[in-house]
């Protein structure tokens, strides 16, 4: 089977998918997700050992059990954003953005007024997906949305109009500095989930993070050094299911007597102590350590406080 005809029943799949959760409760939908959960977990395994690893080596003095009952309730958590991406792609905007509510909308909206562009520093915890829908319905700046496009064209073109509905702009990763560029006097929130792995190495920030040295995306940082933008920490509280809530945090930042590596450090500190309290809602089946520690580790300062 070619490429192309691999992306369009690809294509047609996603679409009786999404269609089938635009008629399906969403207390339906959830019982689906526990059968999904229990598969991935049980009897496909998927990434169960990358998952159970980045547990154990996170949290070294928790038990074999604790990260065992983690590891399941992480994957009864991914079962869900699969189920709610879908739901939240056909379900009312308006009912969506009320499960998904910014608690303090003010920390941004004094930048906003001001004509000021803000950094909102994301992450993969909770539910990003509707996220990338909702924030600029709740905020007064205009919301950019940094993210990597879909390979399949069918698929990123029905995603793309799904989550630009509320007004939200999404700019590919590649055009990030295209996309700061071109700000112009407007009031801007770029949106930078930067938790994951970097694809550059060579300018990634190396952190001690969660007991491990971890190679950090370096672009929020840079961009925040370069244009003076103040950084929002976007903290995310999964209440139940089907219902998250935001807190803004400021990050406190003086590029200009700060060393390099501090923001990257504040960063994935707020990150830090969200998992902490309720790890199981981060993406855990992410290689997020696939990055081997540089044989001349010694002579690179780990950026941390």
């Amino acid at each position: 089977m070619n490429k192309k005809l691999k992306y369009w029943f690809e294509y047609i799949f996603f679409r009786i998918f999404v269609g089938i959760q635009a008629i399906t409760p969403f207390w339906l939908m959830y019982i689906k997700s526990d059968v999904v959960a229990f598969l991935l977990f049980n009897v496909i395994g998927y990434r169960r050992k990358i998952s159970y690893t980045n547990l154990k080596n996170s949290f070294p003095d928790k038990s074999a059990q604790e990260i065992k009952q983690i590891q399941k309730r992480f994957y009864h958590h991914l079962a869900d954003v699969f189920f709610e991406t879908a739901k939240g792609m056909t379900c009312n905007a308006d009912k969506l953005c009320r499960r998904y509510q910014i608690l303090n909308p003010e920390i941004a909206d004094k930048y906003a007024e001001k004509g000021i562009h803000v950094i909102f520093l994301a992450t993969h915890y909770g539910n990003w997906e509707w996220g990338m829908q909702c924030f600029n319905q709740h905020l007064k700046h205009q919301c950019i949305s940094l993210y990597l496009p879909l390979n399949n064209k069918w698929s990123e073109k029905y995603g793309y109009k799904k989550r630009t509905r509320t007004g939200m702009k999404l700019i590919p990763v590649q055009k990030t500095k295209e996309a700061f560029a071109g700000s112009g006097d407007k009031a801007l929130g770029f949106i930078m989930a930067a938790d994951q792995t970097p694809s550059n190495m060579n300018k990634c920030h190396w952190i001690d993070f969660l007991n491990q040295p971890t190679p950090c995306i370096h672009g929020p940082e840079a961009y925040g050094r370069k244009l003076n933008i103040p950084q929002l920490f976007v903290d995310v509280k999964k209440e139940k299911r089907g219902h998250y809530h935001i807190t803004l945090k400021e990050i406190p930042f003086d590029p200009q007597n700060e060393p390099p590596g501090t923001l990257t450090c504040k960063y994935m500190r707020a990150l830090e102590a969200v998992l902490e309290k309720e790890p199981a809602y981060w993406l855990w089946s992410h290689r997020r350590w696939k990055r081997k520690v540089p044989a001349d580790i010694d002579k690179i300062k780990i950026q941390c406080t």
